[in-house]
């Protein structure tokens, strides 16, 4: 029935019925499986569903029967199937809301109550603990990604030139015997719980190798890679892992075996603060070393004069996901251009993806309609993605974060260090949070909502005297604050504790 309706073009009523059906049913089996239907229902349509976490739920107390019976390998592939539900990207990326950034507490207790992830959770720890660098000849580094190095370059390159380091990098994606082995959250649940022996020993055989050489492994994003290489016991070796952002809306952090991981990174305060509260085992006592260290940038090449006419120019630079919300940054357009027109936007990045899932489609939808008269007037400009944003920014003379969740956001920071004026939305996932943008950015940057963003630029752009005066010291501030002449001090003392050669 529920298939017909969402055929039909109603599939709000679909899920209806089928969480009222659940609501009436006794059986466990049968309410999990209407809870999920329903949700995978509403999901499919781009929506968030109305009882996501009764769903997961749900399916999380059949993996716990299942596992209460003996059966650990129906017990883990529910618990995956639990975790794949609840951390789908509708509800959490590709929306403007997130019930995960909204409670994180709330929405993973049930997480934190089930018998099969407190089972998933429990330390495997290693044979030793992990030795400090060597003396006598240089850190043996080994750096690792998963088809995504993008964050990595210039550490590499600083390590890679070190006198007192010795490199090697590996893409788990791209090596022939990893490539096929670092994925798979069913089997790597089920290796952390004592199954998929063969498994286990293929990864304990190709990581071996690796683990052996190093003396510190420094793995980026806490995803799928971090979580393939706890499931091997590193020995003496150091394991750093760094999260970004959309790992904390992730199902991986909750299957990762941490007591594998010496420290554990992050770029923003605000990104530690809410991965703790969905993973309160982060707080235990045998917990990685938590450190925020921010990301590697090389700054100084975006200092550049800026074209005659950037001050009435405003800048987004990314604007591929929904959470970016462009569509912020065009209410703001909106609002100066009633008081002068020569206030436009410039556009960077690629366009938004339809094919990730209909809320991206709605989303787009809402904002071509948004730009189709301000494209046509030359008040909007969109150029695409470019492989010189230092060019790019020369001509913005305000640079925007409009965004829902930053973990850091590099774009803002590049516009503020080429001398543009930054204005930063108070990113409304974490703007409730100790920690966020305001604590971040200096305060005169970061407002509340579209019209502050407008009264600060106004105000900002009165005059060119005024304008060059604070991208000055927007610039100053950037190149102070979060350059690698600085930040690599940070990494320096994270890798060698900061008792070698400089």
């Amino acid at each position: 029935m529920s298939s017909g309706l969402a055929r039909a073009g109603a599939p709000a009523l679909g899920a209806r019925l089928l969480n009222v059906l659940a609501h009436r049913i006794p059986g466990r089996r049968l309410k999990a499986d209407l809870l999920v239907e329903a949700a995978e229902l509403e999901l499919s349509r781009g929506l968030t569903p109305r009882r996501l976490k009764a769903a997961y739920a749900a399916e999380l107390a059949c993996a716990d029967m299942l596992l209460k019976e003996g059966n650990k390998a129906a017990a883990t592939a529910s618990a995956a199937k639990a975790l794949m539900l609840a951390f789908h990207r509708v509800p959490h990326l590709d929306g403007l809301t997130s019930p995960l950034a909204e409670d994180p507490q709330g929405f993973t207790a049930a997480l934190q109550r089930s018998r099969v992830m407190r089972l998933m959770a429990k330390p495997r720890g290693r044979t030793a603990p992990a030795a400090p660098p060597p003396d006598g000849r240089p850190l043996r580094l080994l750096v690792v990604n998963r088809a995504n190095a993008n964050f990595l370059p210039i550490i590499t390159d600083w390590y890679e030139r070190h006198p007192d380091v010795e490199v090697r990098t590996l893409d788990l994606a791209a090596d022939p015997d990893l490539a096929s082995l670092a994925k798979g959250l069913g089997r790597m649940m089920a290796r952390a719980v004592g199954g998929q022996a063969a498994y286990g020993r293929a990864a304990e055989q190709a990581l071996r190798p690796y683990l052996d050489w190093a003396d510190t492994v420094f793995v980026d994003w806490c995803s799928a890679g971090a979580a393939f290489l706890t499931l091997v016991d590193p020995g003496t070796t150091r394991v750093v892992v760094r999260l970004h952002s959309f790992e904390a809306f992730s199902y991986w952090p909750h299957v990762m075996d941490f007591s594998r991981v010496d420290d554990l990174l992050f770029v923003g305060a605000h990104v530690r603060d809410l991965t703790t509260a969905a993973v309160p085992r982060l707080l235990a006592e045998d917990a990685p070393r938590l450190s925020v260290i921010h990301n590697a940038m090389d700054l100084s090449s975006y200092r550049r004069p800026k074209h005659s006419d950037a001050r009435f120019t405003l800048g987004l630079v990314g604007v591929g996901q929904v959470a970016k919300d462009p569509r912020w940054a065009v209410e703001v357009l909106r609002l100066l251009r009633k008081q002068d027109d020569r206030y436009r936007l410039l556009l960077v990045g690629d366009d938004l993806n339809t094919e990730i899932s209909p809320a991206v489609g709605r989303y787009r939808g809402r904002l071509e309609q948004d730009l189709a008269k301000l494209e046509a007037s030359g008040a909007v400009r969109h150029i695409g993605q470019t492989d010189d944003v230092p060019a790019a920014l020369e001509e913005v003379g305000t640079i925007l974060s409009t965004s829902v969740r930053e973990s850091f956001h590099c774009a803002l920071v590049e516009g503020a260090a080429s001398g543009a004026v930054p204005v930063v939305r108070d990113w409304p996932f974490f703007a409730n949070g100790d920690n966020g943008a305001r604590t971040l950015f200096p305060q005169e940057w970061v407002v509340g909502t579209p019209e502050e963003a407008a009264r600060r630029i106004l105000g900002v752009t009165a005059t060119e005297e005024t304008w060059l005066k604070a991208g000055h010291a927007a610039s100053e501030h950037a190149l102070s604050a979060w350059d690698w002449t600085v930040v690599r001090d940070d990494f320096d003392r994270l890798f060698l504790g900061g008792q070698r050669n400089q």
